[in-house]
């Protein structure tokens, strides 16, 4: 781990320490992810337009500006009815402003309309995109933050639970509590349990000066009979009301107008957007890289929405011929290309597609996404060369772990780091046992296990001289004795732990607070969790924390 700073921001005073891990300390990273953070020029053939840093990004403006062509009034109009409708600061509107000049771009990022705003990485990524933005425009290149919200994904119960951490610090989750039928969940209604689900979240919550506050946000947004996406984006733009992030729905109807060329394009080029997405593929498995999305000859690049709002995958059946999934319902492609022209909002995009899309409608610098969108932008770039697009450089959003002082005291007690706890639960509880609270069982056993290991080698020694073959069998023996005495060690090691309520308690509640459900933080615990205990000192603390250069984990220690 790399020690880099200790600040103090001026607007809170508070201090934070913060320290960067790389990504190849974190289990569970792609190949293709780690060879992209480490050098991103080596990956042209996947990612065209890479960058080494995000300073370099200025010089595809001009190409950018040069290949956009949508109707910056209808786009900034729809945009102004978006953010008024999901509470808007008034930097956003000068934001909006700016986005109708010729020389101004956009740095985007985007996620699906989890429940109170799903995981901490969300706000992550959004909080990148404001940043760069600024610093691109600081140095000349005028540039504004937009947030593209997923409300055309109908996968629900992916992003119906957000997760909290109780007064004791354990894990709690609450759930949306309703099923989407098979419709976009941005068009899915929130129902009268939302009311109940609120409430009894902050009776969970430590209650603290600013509880009041977080309740009231999320219940002004998630209210019974709204929309999920618009909750979703009202949350949101709470958080970012100082920061002028301008919210994006795709599913507004002026922005499906606006993107009915770009579907029509995809329509026509269908065979040849997936022959290279497929062949590009076998190049990633070939070079030894996992392919994200798996598409096949018969993938076609769009959904198409039922008369009933159901969102459904289509499915190349014939030469010009489609069939809806899990519906009996054929298409041809000029009835396709006739829904492009005359209901646009009958058919969105699919993940392949939708990057595309979302730079036709936007004079899009760069995309700010995670690890699995990284890996799939190397799969799409296929599909921007087929559609004659430039292809946008993706960057990886900032990658975070808070840790507060409760945690960092744990921590410091048992001489521990966050890479400590990637050993597993049980693991890091034989190590604190025999660190710390069973020291003396832990010597006791290596004692005998010194005495055993002597034994048994006089005892071998002995028995070859009297028979070698029996001796080669005393060597399975003796690894099966080491195995059941390890074995025995660990078991008692974590019953000591396990007796000792205070730090049992207080090793669960590292592994709750920092790698809950087993993985980062942030792709778990909700952005209200902390705003219940630090306010908006929160995200200004998080703004004044980030390195865009740093391609590392940044640990923030509050």
């Amino acid at each position: 781990m790399d020690q880099v700073t200790a600040r103090k921001f001026a607007k809170t005073q508070a201090p934070v320490r913060i320290s960067s891990l790389s990504f190849d300390s974190i289990p569970g990273q792609s190949r293709l992810f780690l060879d992209y953070l480490r050098n991103p020029i080596s990956l042209k053939k996947y990612y065209p337009n890479a960058v080494r840093a995000v300073s370099e990004l200025s010089r595809f403006a001009p190409a950018v500006l040069a290949n956009y062509h949508t109707d910056r009034k209808t786009l900034c109009d729809a945009l102004v009815s978006i953010n008024q409708d999901s509470g808007a600061g008034e930097t956003t509107f000068q934001n909006i402003g700016r986005l109708r000049e010729a020389d101004c771009v956009a740095i985007v990022t985007g996620q699906q309309t989890g429940l109170f705003t799903g995981p901490l990485y969300t706000v992550y990524k959004a909080i990148s995109a404001i940043k760069l933005a600024e610093d691109l425009t600081a140095a000349g290149t005028d540039a504004v933050p937009v947030f593209w919200a997923a409300t055309e994904d109908h996968d629900l119960p992916e992003v119906s639970h957000a997760f909290f951490l109780d007064g004791r610090d354990m894990l709690i989750s609450t759930d949306l509590g309703i099923e989407s039928q098979g419709l976009t969940v941005g068009e899915v209604k929130i129902g009268e349990s939302i009311r109940d689900t609120i409430a009894n979240l902050f009776r969970s919550l430590p209650q603290t000066d600013f509880s009041p506050q977080a309740k009231q946000l999320l219940s002004d947004a998630w209210r019974p009979g709204t929309k999920v996406g618009h909750a979703f984006l009202r949350s949101i733009m709470a958080i970012f009301e100082k920061f002028g992030l301008i919210a994006l729905d795709p599913q507004d109807p002026q922005l499906k107008r606006l993107s009915s060329p770009i579907y029509s394009q995809a329509i026509e080029n269908a065979d040849d957007i997936v022959t290279g997405i497929v062949q590009l593929g076998k190049e990633l498995a070939a070079d030894g890289y996992h392919t994200q999305v798996e598409v096949d000859d018969n993938y076609f690049p769009l959904f198409w929405h039922d008369g009933e709002g159901r969102r459904l995958a289509l499915r190349k059946v014939g030469d010009g011929l489609y069939r809806a999934k899990d519906a009996k319902i054929e298409v041809t492609s000029g009835e396709l290309l006739h829904l492009a022209s005359q209901h646009p909002e009958r058919l969105s995009p699919g993940v392949m597609l939708r990057p595309v899309v979302q730079d036709w409608l936007l004079p899009t610098l760069c995309y700010f996404g995670g690890a699995a969108e990284i890996a799939y932008f190397a799969q799409n770039n296929e599909v921007y060369k087929t559609l004659g697009r430039p292809v946008t450089p993706i960057l990886h959003r900032q990658s975070i772990t808070v840790v507060g002082k409760k945690q960092q005291k744990v921590l410091d007690r048992f001489h521990l780091s966050l890479e400590h706890l990637f050993l597993g639960v049980d693991a890091l509880t034989e190590r604190v046992a025999a660190e710390n609270v069973a020291r003396d069982t832990d010597e006791l056993f290596t004692e005998i296990q010194q005495h055993i290991e002597g034994d048994l080698r006089r005892l071998g020694e002995h028995i070859s001289q009297i028979d070698p073959t029996i001796a080669a069998h005393l060597k399975t023996r003796k690894r099966k004795i080491e195995y059941h005495l390890d074995t025995l060690k660990k078991k008692t090691l974590l019953a000591s732990v396990r007796r000792d309520e205070d730090t049992n308690r207080q090793i669960e509640g590292l592994f709750a607070s920092l790698l809950p459900r087993g993985a980062m933080q942030e792709r778990t615990l909700n952005f209200y969790n902390f705003y219940n205990k630090f306010g908006d000192n929160f995200i200004e603390w998080l703004y004044a924390s980030l390195d865009l250069e740093d391609t590392g984990h940044r640990i923030i220690e509050l």
